[in-house]
């Protein structure tokens, strides 16, 4: 059992932990500017931004390197228990699901460069819309898990688990939709499964964020929701 801290370790405790809670903030907002400059790209059809978006993901996986060591050291030094051990598991756990985000968003950005890094044509207006509709929702909701990670409050994280099952249902109409501009014209093939590959790691970003307001609710009440999904 450890030993009772002093006022003075108890102090330092409490800001490794804090430095644990900030770091997952900071990775946080760092992919979030990731999503929204990938989306801008697929837009604007701005190859060049995309490519951008691409290089930024090496300072997020750097980010998860540190964290991790940060987490191993911290429990090493401290042995945790209690809601503190709850905290650095949810912090562990967010770290992976926002690296994974920032994969996605590397995805989509990478998608951008090949549908129009090329001379092969370009996808009209119609066939990208449902990309921005679905980033809207992913943003949206990222955003609204870190401002829950935040504060830990559990009422909102089950706002965002319930606001997920939009996204789903956004997801299998615009897959429906997308099939019907392939029945309309074959040459839209290639374009389409760009824009489905888009919209996919778009939901994906959507199970991350929702992963996150699942460890909020672990966090405060100790409850393991996973299984209920």
């Amino acid at each position: 059992m450890p030993e009772p801290f002093d006022s003075h370790t108890v102090k330092r405790y409490d800001g490794e932990l804090n430095h644990l809670h900030y770091l997952v903030l900071d990775m946080g907002g760092r992919v979030l500017e990731q999503i929204r400059a990938a989306l801008a790209a697929f837009k604007n059809r701005d190859v060049e931004e995309a490519r951008r978006v691409v290089a930024s993901d090496r300072a997020v996986d750097q980010m998860e390197v540190q964290a991790d060591d940060d987490i191993v050291k911290l429990i090493a030094r401290r042995a945790p228990v209690g809601s503190d051990l709850r905290m650095v598991m949810a912090v562990s756990k967010s770290i992976s699901d926002l690296e994974r985000i920032g994969d996605e968003a590397v995805r989509i950005a990478s998608l951008a460069i090949q549908l129009f890094g090329s001379e092969g044509g370009d996808p009209g207006h119609r066939l990208l819309r449902d990309v921005n509709r679905m980033g809207e929702l992913a943003v949206s909701t990222l955003a609204e898990a870190l401002e829950v990670f935040e504060v830990w409050d559990e009422a909102k994280a089950r706002h965002v688990l319930a606001n997920y099952h939009e996204m789903e249902e956004e997801f299998q109409a615009d897959l429906r939709r997308l099939m019907t501009y392939i029945i309309e014209d074959s040459r839209n093939i290639g374009f389409t499964i760009g824009v489905v590959l888009a919209i996919k790691a778009l939901e994906r970003i959507g199970h991350h964020a929702h992963n996150l307001a699942e460890y909020v609710i672990f966090q405060v009440k100790g409850e393991d929701i996973r299984a209920d999904d």
